[in-house]
């Protein structure tokens, strides 16, 4: 799944350890998000959601992958 999440972090100036922080989870998480290894759960899009004051859409975009 696409995100921009690394691009928000940065304009906003916080680490990947200081959004961790402040959405409940470790500084790997975040970066693994960022690089497109891991998706997040449904309750951790939401809280980067409610951080950002946007939507899930607008963070993370569902790729399709070919059958």
């Amino acid at each position: 799944m696409r995100n921009d999440l690394s691009e928000r972090r940065e304009a906003e100036g916080v680490s990947q350890g200081e959004l961790a922080q402040a959405v409940g989870v470790t500084r790997q998480t975040i970066n693994a998000i960022e690089r497109d290894r891991y998706n997040p759960s449904l309750e951790l899009a939401f809280a980067l959601a409610e951080h950002f004051d946007c939507a899930i859409e607008d963070i993370f975009d569902p790729v399709e992958i070919d059958p």
